[in-house]
């Protein structure tokens, strides 16, 4: 069975030419890069946000320490972002440094998730320019042994040409298509990604902010309102 297909490959090698032969190895780079990708993905827990959640709930309730245990060994970017986020939220650090230190940590975490999409998104563009390219030296072939058969035309030859030349377009679309669908479901992840990061580490810093405000604006000890000097800390 590996036998013959090793034998249809080579025949389909030999039709195609070497278009097809460089189309095979561009197929065969991009289907290793998809699975990497999706190791990668599920590794490191991409649009699974169960835990954050249960985290950003438990913070609601004041209750800090369990919101930061629940995230103590968090794989994703938005598991580590938010576990950022309240650590210097909890160290009562300026919120421009928060937000400077959670870009930080998103930025870095995102650019490794994308890295290996330009070498996709390239596969995709070019794929189809090359089947196009072999389809033209095909048709180029096929019209020399045409003039080459002189008054003698066998329509067959013609033909024959024709669809060996449409192979290489065909087979330059087959691996452009599956590779540009996943490199826009990889980019939509990592999109949905994104925006939870920002959401809730912005929703963090907005509870932080308004419990700074109720702890200023209460009376102290003895009644008397507190009197706050400075800047005082705003998340």
């Amino acid at each position: 069975m590996f036998d013959g297909v090793i034998t249809s490959i080579g025949s389909f090698l030999r039709l195609g030419g070497p278009v097809v032969a460089i189309l095979l190895v561009l197929s065969v780079f991009a289907l290793a890069l998809i699975l990497l990708k999706f190791f990668q993905f599920q590794r490191e827990r991409v649009g699974r946000h169960g835990r954050s959640n249960r985290a950003l709930h438990a913070w609601f309730h004041r209750n800090q320490s369990d919101a930061r245990s629940i995230l103590a060994n968090g794989r994703s970017p938005l598991e580590e972002t938010l576990a950022t986020t309240m650590r210097l939220s909890a160290a009562k650090a300026d919120k421009g440094a928060v937000e400077d230190e959670v870009s930080r940590v998103a930025l870095g975490r995102l650019h490794d998730l994308q890295r290996g999409f330009r070498a996709l998104d390239a596969i995709a563009q070019v794929a189809p320019l090359l089947g196009l390219f072999g389809t033209v030296l095909g048709m180029i072939e096929a019209f020399q042994r045409l003039q080459e058969a002189g008054n003698s035309v066998d329509p067959s030859i013609l033909a024959g040409g024709i669809w060996v030349a449409l192979l290489t377009t065909a087979c330059g679309l087959a691996v452009a298509m599956p590779v540009s669908l996943l490199l826009t479901w990889f980019e939509t992840r990592i999109e949905n990604e994104r925006v939870a990061i920002e959401t809730m580490t912005a929703t963090v810093l907005s509870h932080a902010a308004l419990e700074t405000a109720e702890e200023q604006a209460a009376p102290a000890d003895n009644g008397t309102p507190r009197l706050v000097t400075g800047d005082s800390y705003a998340h």
